[in-house]
């Protein structure tokens, strides 16, 4: 009976079962155990044996795995040790974590299931509140961090920011082109978050890093710069694009704000239905020309009779675009060719835009060149807002982080029987 209870509980080697008793009072099975002998008086964060300090708070409880709908708790001693490099601190203990109040089975399964449920599924099916997922993902993170080096061999990188609340709450997020992994994020989006991420690199590794993949953003390009000096640094593609594209969007609003004043002041008898048909050709404009229906591309050949400068702006998008599906040489040239078409285009958008082009012609020719975009980074962003909806209710962005660094950080924990099996 004594090994059938060491199996139900989920005992290692390391504990010692006393006695099982079931709580009439509280309905719930407590089981009695203590490290064996050899495990003893090691200090709760390294692991050294220490000298005993004090009995701490007397006996404490570890909410483990429930026996079908009964909660089951493990009860033992926890005295303090004094470590010659942590001080005064709980003694280890080989069934749970340091500073948890669960055991191992429960926050490994919390953890599995955090990465593949929902927040009420979690905190329904194992009967604990949401906080306390967040504290034991941050605490099976760390464990993962102490184990693995997550920087290791770092060549291409790509960086980002996404949001993950109002107010401009942004964090920072490191993936790496190699193996698709998220390597590290860390809240803010500035110079003094990212310089964060290669200090924990280290000067060694960051001249390792032959490709960093970014936007155009200034705080990135500068850390980037000073940090990696081996590295090149390549523009987005579809940032870059989707600069064009907001140009374009705003030719459109100007020629329908001019085409809406002329039905205000009666001059123009065709003007209020020329006004209906350009509000409604967004999509025609943005759309790539492989994609568009019969009908939106009717609506750009009546774009190109009827206002020839909104369809010179669409071309020089387009023109731009091309750039990016030749690559290579073939793409330095169109993107050269496109530089001085839309300097002489007369289009004020289009001109301020080639501007900020040639500004970052270095990155953008990188681009070109080695292929690299941030479309593996913009997937992990993806996943990431999928997990700040799941993640609701969250109080802090590390437990946000870590669940992000549990899920795409390619070091998932395996269920309890997995981890046996």
């Amino acid at each position: 009976m004594h090994r059938v209870w060491r199996r139900l509980l989920g005992l290692c080697d390391k504990t010692a079962l006393e006695r099982v008793e079931f709580d009439e009072d509280d309905g719930v099975v407590v089981a009695h155990v203590r490290p064996k002998s050899k495990w003893t008086r090691r200090c709760g964060r390294c692991g050294r044996r220490s000298p005993r300090h004090d009995h701490g708070d007397g006996r404490r409880w570890w909410r483990g795995l429930d026996l079908g709908t009964v909660k089951v708790f493990l009860e033992a001693d926890a005295p303090r040790v004094k470590c010659r490099r942590h001080g005064v601190t709980v003694v280890q203990v080989p069934w749970a974590r340091h500073k948890a109040r669960q055991t191992r089975q429960l926050e490994d399964t919390v953890a599995w299931l955090a990465t593949h449920c929902s927040k009420t599924a979690v905190t329904a099916l194992l009967r604990i509140t949401w906080r306390t997922v967040g504290a034991i993902i941050t605490r099976v993170v760390a464990e993962i961090d102490g184990q693995v080096d997550r920087l290791e061999g770092l060549t291409r990188v790509g960086i980002d920011e996404i949001s993950y609340k109002r107010g401009h709450r942004y964090i920072t997020v490191v993936v790496d082109h190699d193996t698709g992994r998220l390597v590290w994020a860390g809240k803010g989006r500035d110079k003094a978050t990212l310089g964060s991420f290669f200090d924990l690199l280290g000067e060694q590794r960051s001249a390792e890093i032959t490709h960093v993949s970014a936007d155009a953003a200034d705080w990135i390009a500068t850390v980037v710069a000073e940090r990696c000096p081996n590295a090149v640094r390549c523009a987005d593609p579809f940032h870059v694009v989707a600069w064009a594209t907001d140009a374009l969007d705003e030719v459109r609003r100007q020629a329908w704000n001019e085409a809406r004043g002329a039905v205000g002041q009666r001059t123009a008898p065709r003007a209020k239905g020329m006004a209906r048909s350009l509000k409604h050709a967004r999509y025609a404009l943005w759309k790539n020309p492989e994609n568009l229906t019969d009908r939106q591309r009717e609506k750009l050949a009546w774009i190109a009779k009827t206002d020839p400068r909104l369809h010179r702006a669409y071309l020089l998008k387009e023109g731009l675009r091309l750039a990016f599906v030749l690559k290579g040489e073939a793409g330095l040239e169109a993107l050269d060719r496109w530089v001085s078409w839309a300097r002489r285009c007369r289009i004020p958008a289009f001109v301020q835009l080639q501007r900020k082009i040639v500004k970052h012609r270095d990155a953008i020719h990188a681009s070109l060149i080695h292929g690299l975009n941030q479309g593996l980074i913009e997937s992990c962003n993806t996943k990431i807002r999928v997990l700040t909806r799941v993640a609701f209710g969250f109080k802090s962005h590390e437990a946000l982080i870590a669940l992000a660094m549990l899920t795409l950080g390619g070091y998932r924990p395996d269920l309890p029987h997995h981890q046996a099996a």
